[in-house]
């Protein structure tokens, strides 16, 4: 049973500035709950107690989220708003959160492997918490995810069809399918030009990764950007064995971005007010 996901929450988003000046873009919230809280939701859905955080400068409301605030649970203790906290309060019992920080921006490979510290030496989780994901028939993405995964043994990416041209946008796949809605990776491109994309299945941020990722990272070079591309790590893990491509099963907001920040609020805001 895979223990640890992996939640690399140390860039700058500076797409939400000038909010993201002072607050981590994992922490803006969708209703009255942060991004990541729905990530961690998802992460222990799927089995998964140990929340790793690779972190950065001006971070600390991540850690301070997952833990005690003394002051503002004295002041609402016997209150109608004490059972707000209910939520959050089950998330740290059933989980752990440890947290490193990565001193430079270098890509989501650098920032993965950053994770290393606190990551064992087993396979692991990666969610990235402006992904967020729902699914309303069923399991979430990871969980869909680990049952592929305790058949194959071997890293998954979580694929979706994006318009041709997005794929810029994105790490795009291709490969041959096994099973409905999976594929064995042959290829993996970072953010190609739409009109050489070898198809447009793009990466979303769901991953789960076999530990010899962390030895092909440590001899990555800079790809795309001059940054260490995970996709890189992944397309050599795949040519030398395998590594799989999921077309998940829910729908994906990209909350990195206005418009999906805008969609996911307006969602889960209709979602409320039909359960009332």
């Amino acid at each position: 049973m895979i223990q640890t996901c992996l939640f690399p929450a140390a860039g700058y988003g500076t797409r939400f500035l000038p909010a993201t000046k002072s607050l981590p873009k994992e922490m803006m919230p969708i209703l009255t709950k942060p991004l990541v809280h729905y990530g961690v939701d998802e992460a222990l859905e799927a089995n998964m107690n140990n929340m790793a955080f690779v972190v950065g400068r001006g971070k600390r409301a991540l850690e301070d989220y997952f833990d005690i605030s003394y002051e503002l649970e004295h002041q609402i203790a016997g209150t109608s708003k004490e059972p707000l906290l209910n939520e959050i309060r089950e998330q740290m019992r059933k989980a752990t959160f440890s947290f490193t920080r990565q001193n430079e921006m270098k890509g989501l490979g650098h920032a993965i492997l950053t994770g290393k510290t606190l990551v064992k030496d087993e396979a692991f989780g990666v969610i990235l918490a402006d992904d967020l994901c729902v699914n309303e028939n069923g399991e979430g993405v990871l969980a869909q995810m680990m049952k592929i995964y305790d058949r194959y043994r071997c890293s998954i990416v979580a694929v979706m069809e994006v318009p041709k041209e997005q794929t810029k946008n994105y790490g795009v796949v291709s490969g041959r399918m096994i099973e409905d809605d999976l594929l064995v990776v042959d290829d993996m491109v970072e953010k190609p030009d739409p009109k050489e994309a070898p198809t447009n299945l793009a990466i979303i941020g769901r991953y789960i990764l076999t530990p010899d990722i962390f030895a092909i990272l440590e001899n990555t070079k800079p790809g795309k950007n001059g940054e260490i591309q995970i996709t890189d790590a992944l397309k050599f893990q795949a040519n030398r064995g395998m590594v799989l491509a999921y077309k998940f099963k829910g729908m994906r907001f990209d909350c990195g971005c206005l418009d999906g920040f805008v969609e996911a609020t307006n969602y889960f805001y209709n979602k409320q007010h039909d359960n009332k």
